[in-house]
């Protein structure tokens, strides 16, 4: 089950659905927008168990006949040529990842679902159950909520169906969707829904959580609570054996180390290591990339309240951060920012790369 206890923080947005259901004025669409990791999906499905209510034992297993997830999907090997892949054939794992936790990201859907190097999508299928599902009349005579997750992965098909069914929802439905990119949706959907603005939470909120919930000592959460930047979901996977962002590390001091070097033959094979990886993971290591100059420019002043690094990422910010200076660290920032634009286009990640390293080349020696 999914309540508003298992939500780390967003105490103001909590405030704010109850008192629409308390004041009747609740619409009949509303769109959580936000950072990954901050909770929206939490939320969406917390509010969703109160409004079907929280005591029965179908909502407390995410399974009441009125709650419907619509979420990003594949086309598997096995699907026939006509089949146009919808929630339901993605059920049961998608059940299995929410009852382990309201907080995962897309690439860890993609791992659920065995789709690492294949983007997710919302198919036109999909609104086409969804106008089938929500036509029905409630099973339990109350509401209906379809939660929808990451709407902006709608194909156009499917966001146009979608949007005449949120002009004329059915009777007593709710839609509760979690979005990430809203600027990728069609404006007329965003006209139409009611749009709350989820917030990071808060580095103490954080930590508190971390030390109540996880047993973790206070000094190492408040490390883990800074390095989060605001992110739930982030703290978690720092406390991780073998995080990600040490293989992310391993791979930006490859990088920046090839570079200064000027070995090409070695960030040739750099690019080929980064192709090999899923789009969303290459999206991660990007972000982390920008993570890594940002926190190393800051580590020229001086200031330790400025800097959010681990150990590992400091040791190596001792002596390469004199490489990141007023002069580089905004084309360094735009180059990272159009390959990240680039990966999620579909553009030819060896290319994208390899152009990254090259061009690290002559960022590295500006002064």
């Amino acid at each position: 089950m999914v309540s508003f206890r298992e939500v780390i923080g967003q105490e103001e947005v909590q405030q704010r659905l109850l008192q629409m259901v308390s004041e009747d004025r609740l619409p009949h669409a509303v769109m959580f927008c936000g950072q990954p990791g901050i909770g929206k999906l939490a939320l969406a499905v917390a509010f969703a168990s109160r409004l079907l209510g929280e005591d029965n034992p179908m909502v407390r297993n995410l399974q009441h006949p009125d709650l419907h997830f619509t979420y990003p999907t594949i086309k598997l090997p096995s699907m026939g040529s006509d089949h146009i892949p919808v929630s339901d054939d993605f059920a049961r794992e998608w059940h299995e990842l929410l009852m382990q936790g309201p907080y995962f990201s897309m690439d860890d859907w993609l791992s659920a679902i065995g789709a690492e190097n294949q983007q997710a999508i919302i198919t036109a299928g999909e609104s086409d159950e969804l106008v089938r599902k929500l036509s029905l009349k409630s099973s339990q005579g109350g509401y209906k909520v379809s939660v929808v997750w990451l709407p902006e992965r709608m194909n156009n098909a499917c966001a146009n169906k979608l949007l005449k069914l949120i002009e004329e929802p059915p009777q007593q439905t709710v839609f509760l969707m979690v979005c990430e990119e809203p600027d990728k949706l069609l404006e007329t959907i965003r006209s139409r829904v009611q749009r709350i603005d989820v917030k990071k939470i808060p580095t103490e909120v954080i930590s508190q959580a971390l030390v109540e919930r996880r047993g973790i000592d206070p000094e190492q959460a408040l490390r883990i609570s800074r390095l989060a930047g605001g992110s739930w979901l982030r703290a978690l996977r720092e406390l991780q054996a073998g995080t990600e962002n040490e293989q992310f590390l391993d791979l930006f001091i490859q990088l920046m180390r090839q570079a200064y070097k000027r070995d090409v033959r070695s960030m040739k094979a750099w690019s080929d290591t980064m192709a090999a990886f899923g789009r969303e993971k290459q999206k991660r290591f990007l972000a982390y990339f920008l993570h890594m100059v940002r926190e190393s420019f800051m580590y020229n002043f001086q200031q330790k309240d400025l800097c959010y690094m681990t150990q590992a990422e400091e040791n190596f910010a001792r002596n390469f951060a004199r490489f990141i200076n007023e002069a580089n660290i905004l084309p360094i920032t735009d180059l990272v920012n159009l390959a990240i634009r680039d990966i999620g286009q579909n553009a030819n990640a060896k290319i994208v790369f390899f152009d990254l390293a090259l061009q690290m080349i002559v960022l590295l020696i500006q002064k």
